[in-house]
C-alpha cells in the first residue's frame, strides 16, 4: 500500500497514512540526520529487471513482491531502519562490480548495517561489505489483503534471525 491508498474494513473506508516512515527522501533525511544514533540499518532493494518478454511478467511481480516486502520491514522497524531507493540492473550487468560499487559506497556511510534484499538468487554468491536477504520470490498481485499480510509476516519471520543476529554484532 501506498500513502494515499484507501482500504474499506468493516465497512469502514480508511485512509493508508504511514507516518514516521524512512524512506530516502528530503524530509526524512532530514530527521536521519538529528537520530542518526538510533537509526543504524539500511535497507537497500535489489530490483532484477528482465528485458526479455517472456521474463518481463516474472520480473515486475518480483518486484512487486520485494517492494511490498521492504514496507512491510520499514513499517515493523521504523526508527531503526532506513530504505534506500531500489536498485535495478538487468540480467547483462555484471553483478561482481555492481555488488562491490554499492558495497564500498555505502560502507562509506554512517549506517553500522547494510542488508541488500533481493529475490534474485545470483547475490548469495556476491561478496559484500553488507549482508545479503534473498527470498524467492511469491507472486501476490492477485492476492487479496489479508493473504498478501500473512505472506509478508511470513517472510519477515524469515528474515528476522538474519536481522537480529547481525544487529547483535
Amino acid at each position: 500500500m501506498k500513502n494515499g491508498d484507501s482500504i474499506l474494513c468493516d465497512g469502514v473506508v480508511l485512509l493508508y497514512e504511514r507516518l514516521d516512515s524512512m524512506n530516502w527522501n528530503a524530509s526524512d533525511m532530514n530527521l536521519f540526520l538529528q537520530q542518526k544514533e538510533y537509526i543504524d540499518t539500511l535497507v537497500v532493494p535489489l530490483i532484477k529487471v528482465e528485458t526479455v518478454e517472456e521474463s518481463m511478467k516474472a520480473s515486475a511481480s518480483s518486484t512487486d513482491f520485494l517492494m511490498n516486502l521492504v514496507d512491510y520491514i520499514e513499517l515493523q522497524f521504523k526508527g531503526r531502519i532506513m530504505v534506500a531507493p531500489p536498485f535495478a540492473y538487468t540480467p547483462s550487468m555484471g553483478l561482481q562490480q555492481f555488488g562491490k560499487v554499492l558495497s564500498d559506497d555505502f560502507s562509506k556511510s554512517s549506517f553500522k548495517h547494510v542488508f541488500f534484499l533481493t529475490t534474485d538468487s545470483q547475490w548469495t554468491s556476491i561478496a559484500t561489505t553488507g549482508t545479503v536477504l534473498w527470498l524467492p520470490s511469491i507472486p501476490i498481485e492477485n492476492m487479496d489483503d489479508r493473504l498478501k499480510q500473512s505472506i509478508l509476516e511470513d517472510q519477515l519471520k524469515q528474515l528476522l534471525p538474519q536481522l537480529t543476529d547481525e544487529w547483535r554484532k
